[in-house]
């Protein structure tokens, strides 16, 4: 039980660090991710909210 509640803590933990999909933070973060890495709504979300 123990170390579900582990594992659980660490997910919450490093999915509340991510930056806002469309702030600075997550554009410069993108900005240096390889072009061919990103997502196809990574993608959109990027020229949507840091090209535009």
């Amino acid at each position: 039980m123990k170390k579900i509640m582990s594992i659980c803590v660490a997910v919450f933990i490093l999915t509340a660090c991510s930056p806002t999909i469309g702030s600075e933070e997550w554009c410069a973060v993108m900005k240096e991710k390889p072009k061919g890495d990103w997502t196809a709504t990574e993608a959109k979300d990027f020229t949507k909210h840091c090209i535009f």
